[in-house]
């Protein structure tokens, strides 16, 4: 771990792993339910999290990097369920990729329960792990000028829905109506780390 203060009142901390991340992050939320960390903004990626608002970063890195972060505990909300039809237009290629038809590249990836990693690119897009290693896929070699909104897709650990139509380079194995990011919603973002997630075939899939 590798703490970095970032200006005078934020840290970022460096972590070797996605799962590391995950647990600092349920770690420092802890502390400051419980009164023992002030702090504006907690904010996770993939292998870092960010503190802003901080009275004595250097104090506070000195204690992560000579403590140990113990693994995050699980979520008690239930899974979001998020319907999908499972027929992205990339779907034959991560089957063939995982060296399985295509009804079962569905299957495997219904089976699986996610958790929001880190949210980012986009407002609502969600970085979901859950998959195992071996089902890790490459992104495309050529990205696509717009994808649809709702569309499902993966991209070496991670699985995504787009909020918004937007260019991007991940697979399209399907895709789900369900919203995302609704301003009328509060919050507004239907997924946030630490959620967890599960997709449900729907009919046509």
């Amino acid at each position: 771990m590798r703490a970095l203060p970032v200006g005078d009142s934020a840290l970022l901390v460096e972590v070797s792993s996605g799962h590391e991340a995950q647990a600092l992050h349920a770690e420092l939320l802890r502390r400051r339910a419980e009164g023992l960390l002030t702090v504006r903004e907690i904010v996770p990626a993939a292998r870092t999290v960010l503190l802003d608002g901080l009275d004595d970063p250097v104090r506070l890195a000195s204690e992560l990097t000579a403590s140990e972060v113990p693994p995050a505990p699980p979520r008690a909300r239930e899974a979001i369920e998020i319907p999908v039809r499972y027929d992205g237009p990339d779907l034959a290629e991560v089957a063939a990729h995982w060296g399985v038809p295509e009804h079962e590249a569905a299957r495997i990836h219904a089976d699986a329960e996610f958790t929001v990693a880190f949210c980012g690119f986009a407002p609502g897009f969600g970085y979901l792990t859950g998959l195992p290693q071996r089902y890790d896929v490459p992104r495309r070699a050529t990205p696509r000028t717009a994808v649809p909104a709702g569309s499902v897709a993966l991209a070496g650990p991670y699985t995504g829905v787009y909020p918004r139509s937007s260019p991007g380079g991940w697979q399209l194995i399907g895709r789900t109506d369900a919203v995302l990011w609704d301003h009328a919603r509060v919050p507004a973002a239907l997924l946030s780390p630490g959620t967890r997630v599960r997709f449900v075939p729907v009919d046509g899939s």
